[in-house]
């Protein structure tokens, strides 16, 4: 069975409703990165971060996942399928996919302020409850914070992700960028016998001379496209 490694990035929400960071019209023109997606800005005023991803969540309950997510979760049928997601939000799971890698956290997760990355102090909310408040403490006393990887913080799940990305057979890349690193050098690891497609419906600078099949289009159609292709 081929290994299939996928990299998605906002892109890939975008038509289930989650806003993209970077677009016209996305958060960072709500929210100044430096105040809600930073080690400083959470110092500063954890209450405000703290609310920023209540919204974040509430948000997520109403999404659901898109067809481009349906689509992805079926071809576990036909291939070995890796997903390595730059996204927070759990629609790919929802979706039906087995194999996630979340490289900058998880929205319905919160963790420990002391030792974010310390598996014992994880916690998934529920969509009953998916609210923290000032105040409501992990198991080593620190107070809840979301379990995000912010800027400035190091990816914790970033070598597992260039091992996965080593041994694809087909590397497909959705609605990212390709700006964001360390996500963005995954590309590099990726055997050079492999097939490396691209979906997203703008131009992308893949900062690589191997090449790529283009699908300009958003993720559900551009996924269609990809299974009568490949």
């Amino acid at each position: 069975m081929k290994k299939l490694v996928v990299l998605t990035g906002a892109g890939m929400s975008a038509e289930s409703g989650i806003s993209t960071f970077r677009d016209a019209g996305g958060l960072w023109d709500q929210y100044r990165v430096e105040d809600v997606a930073t080690p400083e800005g959470y110092e500063r005023d954890p209450k405000t971060v703290i609310e920023f991803y209540n919204m974040q969540r509430r948000n997520l309950l109403k999404a659901e996942p898109n067809e481009g997510h349906r689509l992805l979760a079926a071809l576990e049928r036909d291939y070995d399928v890796t997903i390595v997601t730059q996204n927070i939000d759990n629609l790919h799971e929802r979706a039906g996919s087995t194999h996630v890698v979340h490289l900058h956290g998880e929205l319905m997760k919160v963790t420990s302020s002391f030792q974010p990355n310390n598996p014992k102090y994880i916690r998934t909310l529920s969509p009953e409850q998916p609210e923290i408040h000032v105040g409501d403490r992990a198991a080593d006393g620190s107070q809840l914070r979301p379990f995000i990887v912010w800027f400035g913080e190091s990816v914790p799940n970033i070598e597992m992700a260039a091992e996965i990305s080593s041994q694809a057979d087909i590397f497909l890349i959705i609605g990212t960028s390709l700006n964001v690193y360390p996500a963005a050098g995954l590309l590099a690891y990726v055997p050079a016998a492999a097939d490396v497609w691209l979906i997203d419906p703008k131009p992308v600078d893949v900062h690589s001379r191997r090449p790529v099949h283009v699908i300009q289009k958003g993720a559900s159609e551009g996924m269609k496209e990809f299974i009568e292709k490949v």
